[in-house]
């Protein structure tokens, strides 16, 4: 790696070339070029070049990147080349969704635990996964070598769970409640807030089209 400072948004965008890359490879597609990364995506195929440059020297002048080896090294730079234990707090419906979502994922990352305080839902099942009562999550974190967390609970509780991770020693939080976190600043916290997606997509709706098509 060329610099310890890469961006978030350089790291945000690495999952993105390595989906696109793995619908390539599924095509037994072998060489894609910047350009044709760049037309794809949507993205400018020099930010695609410097992108991966952090990293290393990958592409091959006039042939472009070998789709495998690229996806290789896409995933060692994301450490998708190695189990990720994950654990999530919060078994109401997001997160048993989300656990539900297991089936689903071919890669290495997983929900490998979900922790919920409400006695009701302690014991039942989601596929596979078993919800746990929180005194016993600093010690199956520690069992199973969790670094991630994700919190699906209400707003109020996030904090307090946010502290128990922390504890427990979790590295990296998911935060699905629409509440900031307080945590230090070793403990990388990103937020997924449906809220404020969604709000911030209506500034782009078309002004008046609701009136035309009502006859206003």
């Amino acid at each position: 790696m060329k610099s310890d400072k890469i961006s978030e948004a350089v790291v945000r965008r690495l999952p993105v070339y390595l989906r696109f890359l793995n619908d390539l490879q599924n095509r037994e597609i072998a060489t894609v070029s910047s350009q044709e990364l760049g037309q794809r995506l949507d993205l400018n195929p020099a930010q695609i070049r410097k992108d991966l440059a952090y990293f290393g020297d990958f592409g091959r002048k006039g042939i472009g990147y070998d789709v495998p080896y690229l996806i290789e090294k896409i995933r060692h730079i994301l450490k998708l080349d190695q189990q990720i234990n994950v654990v999530l707090v919060g078994a109401g419906n997001l997160g048993q969704a989300l656990s539900n979502y297991n089936i689903y994922l071919k890669d290495t990352m997983k929900i490998t635990a979900v922790f919920d305080s409400y006695p009701p839902k302690i014991g039942t099942k989601i596929n596979t996964l078993t919800v746990q009562p929180m005194d016993e999550l600093a010690s199956t974190v520690r069992e199973q070598g969790i670094r991630i967390g994700i919190i699906t609970v209400p707003e109020q509780e996030a904090q307090k769970v946010a502290d128990i991770l922390i504890g427990a020693g979790i590295e990296a939080i998911l935060n699905f409640a629409p509440v900031i976190l307080k945590t230090p600043p070793e403990i990388r916290v990103h937020a997924a807030d449906f809220t404020t997606d969604l709000q911030s997509l209506a500034y782009y709706l078309h002004e008046g089209k609701d009136e035309e098509e009502h006859g206003y």
